[in-house]
């Protein structure tokens, strides 16, 4: 407890690789929560020893794929009812959620547990720069309460530059 500024936390984690689950890293973080001010996301510092595995293969590929479709990409429901999800819907999934991990952080308190649960809905936008542009309808479950919140936001990604919400 820091007296006005809020209640600070000390973690020690191990960060698995999603996508190569014998890859892992040792991670420290501190965490100060502002209780006094709702409007202010929680203040990380993360400290990571290591690197996890160069995704930079994949990608590319993704990303050659997506901008080569004739179409934007529209789909529903990632994962399904059943937990099920298209080979080629992954790399969709993944990137709704590195980009609701900032909706998490900045709509975190220390009462609160969010998870993505599920992509409802998500559409491609039309852009002529190199970025690509997706609107997301996600749910995202808050574990605390049980409660399945609607949550919109608009994504840019670029395998050089990273994931960007925007909205």
């Amino acid at each position: 407890d820091i007296g006005d500024v809020g209640l600070k936390y000390h973690l020690e984690l191990v960060l698995e690789d999603i996508l190569d689950n014998d890859s892992t890293v040792n991670c420290s973080a501190e965490v100060l929560y502002h209780p006094g001010n709702k409007n202010l996301p929680p203040d990380v510092q993360l400290t990571i020893d290591g690197e996890l595995k160069n995704t930079d293969e994949a990608d590319n590929i993704f990303y050659n794929r997506i901008k080569s479709l004739e179409k934007e990409l529209v789909a529903e429901n990632i994962p399904d009812s059943h937990g099920n999800m298209s080979p080629e819907m992954e790399p969709i999934h993944l990137l709704a959620w590195a980009a609701s991990g900032y909706v998490i952080w900045q709509n975190s308190t220390e009462n609160t547990n969010f998870q993505l649960a599920q992509i409802k809905h998500v559409k491609q936008v039309k852009r002529e720069d190199e970025y690509l542009e997706f609107d997301y309808m996600i749910l995202l479950h808050e574990m605390v309460s049980q409660e399945i919140i609607p949550w919109q936001m608009t994504v840019l990604w670029h395998p050089q530059h990273g994931v960007q919400v925007t909205q």
